[in-house]
């Protein structure tokens, strides 16, 4: 064999090796990369875990982060209030304070599986009106809202706490709604007189536990004084004639001060709470039985 066969049969055997060695390291190396490399992820969405306080009416818009807070079971706000949410309750104020005829709707909220130990009706109603309160007692017109109350399946919680379980709907009343509104208290007060709450008492005790029925007509005067600013409350302490008129008289009137006491504890101004004493001068019941006597130890509670 020639040199120059050689030469040419030592160039075809050089390609041919190192096209196989090529192909053989170098695209495995390649594929070995990619599959290798490491996956970029993207991180799961957290919801946020807060419910922001909104004031969002004409002539007002105002949010933060921070919000009233409620235990669970609870219709009574915890203190202190974070300052973002001060200072949105500061702007409230002076909105409403421009702004007489302006009503906010305050909706309170409350979950399926609390305990509701209040008079109210359901313990977002209990809420709101403790918000309302909140407010008024921050320099605002009572006047101004309407509370409502609305149970839910579920509401954000931190541990044992709810975030912010009420919102506000501003809205105006014209006329027309005012006389008709006026129409529909003016019936809630023939009801609750014509029926009047009457708390019974045991011998020589003004101690007592609401049951069902007794708990809604105090929601119901609750209503009433809620949307009527001038009306007042008159409860009106009685007893038997056992011992002499003018004991039973300070009997009578221990127990409209446990009523006024009690109705006060369960959203009703005291200063809207009148109390006297009959005694023993206006019985219902026949002194001579046991269950007459009974029928007599009572505070009967009216709208004035």
């Amino acid at each position: 064999m020639s040199k120059k066969t050689l030469y040419l049969l030592g160039i075809a055997i050089t390609i041919i090796l190192g096209t196989f060695l090529y192909l053989k390291f170098c695209c495995n190396c390649q594929e070995t990369t990619t599959d290798d490399a490491p996956k970029i992820v993207s991180p799961a969405v957290q919801e946020p875990e807060f419910v922001p306080f909104v004031l969002n009416g004409p002539g007002i818009e105002y949010q933060t982060h921070e919000n009233l807070k409620f235990l669970k079971n609870s219709a009574i706000l915890i203190m202190p209030v974070s300052d973002s949410v001060t200072t949105g309750i500061e702007k409230l104020k002076t909105f409403l304070g421009s702004n007489p005829k302006q009503k906010i709707t305050i909706t309170g909220y409350a979950t399926s599986d609390e305990t509701n130990s209040t008079t109210f009706e359901n313990l977002g109603l209990a809420r709101a009106n403790d918000v309302k309160n909140f407010f008024v007692s921050k320099g605002m017109s009572e006047n101004q809202f309407i509370t409502k109350g609305e149970i839910v399946d579920k509401w954000k919680m931190t541990a044992d706490t709810l975030l912010g379980p009420a919102e506000y709907t501003f809205d105006t009343v014209d006329s027309t709604a005012t006389s008709t509104a006026n129409d529909e208290w003016s019936v809630l007060k023939d009801k609750i007189n014509a029926d009047p709450l009457i708390l019974h008492f045991n011998t020589n005790k003004s101690s007592q536990t609401l049951n069902s029925v007794e708990k809604q007509k105090v929601a119901d005067i609750s209503k009433y004084l809620e949307h009527v600013k001038d009306a007042v409350v008159l409860a009106v302490g009685h007893s038997d004639n056992v011992g002499n008129r003018d004991s039973n008289i300070v009997l009578g009137q221990k127990r409209a001060d446990f009523s006024k006491d009690y109705l006060s504890k369960n959203g009703i101004d005291a200063a809207r709470i009148e109390t006297s004493s009959k005694g023993p001068d206006e019985p219902i019941g026949d002194n001579a039985t046991a269950e007459g006597k009974a029928t007599n130890r009572r505070t009967v509670i009216t709208i004035k």
